[in-house]
C-alpha cells in the first residue's frame, strides 16, 4: 500500500510547517539566545512528525514533548518581558526560586535532543530501518532519565515505525528534495538543542 502524502504537490513535508527550526532567531552576539516564541513553535511543528510515522504508539511521545511546550509558554505568558528568550526565562524563572518551565525545557530538550538523534542516525546509516535509529536515540537521551513504568511506553514507540521507504516518501515525492529539506531542517535542531544543552549544563541554570 503506497504511503499516503502529507506535502504540497512538488514540495515536501517541511513546506507545511508554521514554523521551522531554521527559521528561529539565534543571536550569536548575545550567547546564542534564542528567540522563546518562534523556538516553541518550531518545537510545536515537530509533533507532527509523529503524525507522519503514523502509529498511535507515538502518541506519549508527542503528548510528553507537548506537555513540556506548554511548561514554557505558560512561563512565558505569565511573565513575558522576562522571557523573550529561552535563557532569560529560564534565569528569571529560577530567581524567583520557581523551576516548573525550566525543568519542563530540560525534558523538551530531551524530546527534541531524541528527535534528532533518531533523524540524523537514519540518513548517515542508508540501509538502516527507522526502527533501529530510533531505538539507538532513546538509549542515548531519554531513556536513562525514564522510570520502569516509563520505559516501556516509549518502548513501543520504537517497534512502531514505519518501512524507511514509505517514511522518506512522505516527506517528499522526490527523494533528493526531500533530503535536502531533512539536512537543513535537522543541522538547525541540531545546532539549538546543544546551544541549549550546554546552557542547561551551568551552574546557574540548574536548580
Amino acid at each position: 500500500m503506497a504511503a499516503k502524502t502529507t506535502y504540497p504537490p512538488g514540495g515536501t513535508w517541511f513546506d507545511t510547517l508554521k514554523r521551522s527550526f531554521v527559521d528561529v532567531p539565534v543571536n550569536a552576539s548575545h550567547d546564542n539566545a534564542i528567540e522563546t516564541t518562534a523556538f516553541l513553535e518550531a518545537a510545536e511543528s515537530l509533533t507532527t512528525l509523529f503524525d507522519v510515522l503514523g502509529s498511535v504508539a507515538f502518541t506519549p511521545v508527542k503528548n510528553d514533548i507537548s506537555g513540556n511546550i506548554k511548561k514554557v509558554r505558560d512561563r512565558q505568558l505569565a511573565a513575558p518581558a522576562e522571557s523573550e528568550t529561552l535563557q532569560s526565562l529560564v534565569l528569571n524563572e529560577l530567581k524567583i526560586k520557581k523551576h516548573t518551565a525550566t525543568e519542563g525545557l530540560l525534558w523538551l530538550v530531551r524530546g527534541l535532543d531524541f528527535t534528532a538523534q533518531a533523524l540524523r542516525h537514519n540518513c548517515s546509516n542508508s540501509s538502516d530501518e527507522l526502527a533501529a535509529s530510533f531505538r539507538a536515540a532513546y538509549t542515548n537521551t531519554l531513556k536513562p532519565h525514564h522510570s520502569f513504568l516509563v520505559k516501556p511506553i516509549f518502548s513501543a514507540a520504537m517497534s512502531a515505525t514505519p518501512f524507511r521507504k514509505d517514511f522518506y516518501c512522505k516527506l517528499s515525492a522526490d527523494e533528493a528534495k526531500g533530503q535536502e529539506a531533512l539536512n537543513k531542517w535537522l543541522s538547525a535542531l541540531e545546532k539549538q538543542v546543544s546551544i541549549l544543552k550546554e546552557f542547561q549544563g551551568r551552574k546557574e541554570a540548574k536548580w
